[in-house]
This record gives structure tokens, sequence and C-alpha cells, in this order.
């Protein structure tokens, strides 16, 4: 049997799911949720504060928690597996491997993994859906040294961070955020039929042995987001 506090979750979910509540609706006071469910305050808490974590509810101190933006949330300062996301999210996960091959890297990639111009490095494309939905074009390039045997994963039914986070753990990553115009073959991947701003993540991760990938990751600018929390010490305020 799910826990009480998963039951809370299930059950604000299917009502934002099912359109009961809209965005910026004022979702039920812990006290209320509490004595609905016949649970402790704190495990009505616990509910609200994982659902605001996850970019679902906006919780205002002293007015509310709020259904947040309907646009679908992922992490901008934490790196984790948009399967996980999704799924958190109460939604379905499916991938599509569009490309796995080896590539010469041309100097922008060698410059980024650490390697010569002209050496062979791995290269992925893979587009993340939620739900049916296409969410998320990944492209990666790999340093074959570090993930000697990435070329040979299903990617539709392993993501790529899954399968590099346990051949080489991440130790470092550096990434940047800008609008683009989505390219043609973007535009079909995401079942964009109106051009549209997107959102382009340039991301380089690192494990103890050197630089492991260096990945373009687009998101469609209509339909998500990028969050994230920063908590600060009495020291920082």
């Amino acid at each position: 049997m799910a826990a009480k506090f998963e039951l809370i979750k299930k059950f604000i979910l299917d009502n934002i799911e099912s359109g009961e509540w809209q965005e910026n609706a004022l979702v039920p006071s812990e006290n209320k949720l509490a004595e609905d469910f016949s649970v402790s305050r704190m495990t009505a808490r616990r509910a609200l504060e994982e659902l605001s974590q996850q970019g679902i509810l906006n919780r205002t101190k002293g007015s509310g928690t709020y259904v947040a933006s309907l646009k679908a949330q992922g992490s901008m300062f934490e790196i984790r597996d948009i399967a996980d996301e999704i799924k958190e999210r109460g939604h379905e996960y499916n991938a599509v491997q569009i490309e796995l091959d080896e590539i010469e890297a041309i100097a922008p990639i060698a410059i980024a993994l650490g390697v010569e111009i002209g050496e062979q490095v791995y290269h992925s494309v893979i587009v993340h859906n939620d739900n049916g939905k296409p969410v998320q074009v990944e492209e990666r390039f790999v340093n074959r040294t570090l993930a000697p045997e990435y070329i040979q994963q299903d990617f539709n039914t392993v993501s790529p961070h899954e399968y590099l986070s346990r051949v080489a753990p991440l130790t470092e990553a550096r990434h940047t955020i800008e609008a683009v115009s989505p390219t043609a073959q973007v535009c079909e991947w995401l079942q964009l039929y109106n051009e549209e701003p997107c959102l382009q993540l340039i991301r380089r991760t690192s494990s103890k042995q050197g630089v492991v990938c260096f990945a373009r990751i687009i998101y469609p600018g209509s339909s998500y987001r990028l969050g994230g929390q920063l908590t600060f010490g009495k020291k920082n305020r």
C-alpha cells in the first residue's frame, strides 16, 4: 500500500492532470489535506513540499500553495536524468534513439572533450518523450576512452545519463543556456509545426579521469522551462 503522503501527491496530480485545478489555482492547505486524509500535518506538508521541489506547485509563505505553470520543468542547477523528472511528475517516459554512431571530432567538439582534432568520438541523438510528447532533443559527443561501450547501448531502454553515471560518475559540470531558433530537423523531432524559439542547454561533464561528454540539449520554448533553487546559509545573507 502506498504511503499516505504519496496518496496526497497522487490526489493533487490527478486534479491537475484532469484540468480540475488550473495554473495558479489555490491548493488545499496542509490542515485541510491532513484532515481529509486522516494524517498528520507533517505528512501533508511533505507531499506539498515534494511537489514544490519538482516545480509542480508554488508555495508562498503567508499566502498558500498554488498550481505552478503547466509548462514541464527541468533542473538547471542539478544534473538529473530527464527520465526520472518525467516519472516523478506521474507521467510516462519513453525515448527514441535517432542516431548512435562514431564520428571524427571537429575542432569545437575536440576542444570540448579534450581530444585531438579528427579523433574518433561517439555521437548520439535521442528524443525524450513525456506522455508521448517530445520534450527534449539530446545530442551527445562522448569520449570513447572513458565510456568505451557507449556505442553498444540501446538508448530506447536506458538513458545516456543513466549509463554514463554508472561507468563514469560525474564530478564536475559546466553549462550555458540560450534561446535559439530550431533547425527544420529539430522542428521535426520535437513536432513543432510552427517554428518557435527553443531553449538550448550546452553542457560539458567530467569524471575524475577527464571530460566524458559534451551535450547539446534542446527544449521547446512554449512547453518547457528550466528552474532551480539555491539555499543560502546565514553567512551568505
